[in-house]
């Protein structure tokens, strides 16, 4: 028994993660009602979740405040970005559902907002995480989610999945884990984000120290 209550016990270390990921999910909420703010606080989210898993973590507030401050500006206009978007796909959705029209432009119309839809998921999955760990332009940010989320297909679908299941339990089975939420879907994407944004974040760092030499 001891030993289970150990702080340095795996399972401790697991299950005060997962106490830590409530807390930030409530940090995230807070800070995401303005619903404007909603990026800047999802970045902040992830940055913590993506030290979290490396146990680099700290002091959890300190670390989550920081990142919202330092992103608030990017993170807000990628936010709304999507918001537009989400919103001008939900209307162009609506509309289509309701016409159903069976010929070729509306099987073509609902084709090219399908794909596109399936687009904006990736990018909204992966674009926080990103502007969590790295410095770039909006458009990249857009540009690099959307070419990391489909080169790892299989990370993009675990974590579609994770997304999916934690709102179908609080729709459907248990409705106050939404005190999990955002914050522990989070915390688990990150697992599965982390080497890929090692990854990238080396490979980032080979391309800059070879630019010198390229120039020469």
């Amino acid at each position: 028994m001891n030993s289970l209550l150990n702080p340095d016990n795996p399972v401790m270390q697991f299950i005060t993660k997962i106490v830590n990921a409530v807390y930030l999910n409530i940090l995230w909420f807070f800070c995401s009602l303005p619903v404007f703010t909603i990026g800047a606080s999802t970045t902040a989210l992830y940055y913590v979740t993506l030290k979290m898993v490396k146990n680099e973590e700290g002091n959890i507030t300190k670390a989550f405040f920081h990142s919202f401050r330092e992103n608030f500006k990017q993170g807000t206009v990628i936010w709304l970005i999507l918001l537009g978007f989400g919103i001008l796909f939900g209307i162009d959705g609506y509309v289509l559902y309701h016409i159903r029209f069976e010929n070729a432009f509306w099987t073509i119309c609902t084709a090219v907002l399908i794909v596109a839809a399936v687009a904006y998921a990736i990018i909204l999955m992966y674009i926080f995480p990103l502007l969590a760990r790295f410095n770039n332009t909006t458009l990249a940010m857009f540009k690099n989610s959307i070419m990391i989320g489909m080169r790892f297909l299989l990370c993009t679908v675990l974590m579609a999945v994770i997304y999916f299941i934690m709102i179908f339990v609080i729709i459907n089975i248990f409705t106050p884990a939404i005190i999990f939420g955002e914050g522990l879907c989070a915390f688990l994407c990150s697992y599965l984000l982390s080497n890929i944004l090692l990854m990238c974040e080396e490979k980032s760092e080979s391309v800059e120290n070879s630019s010198p030499d390229d120039s020469q």
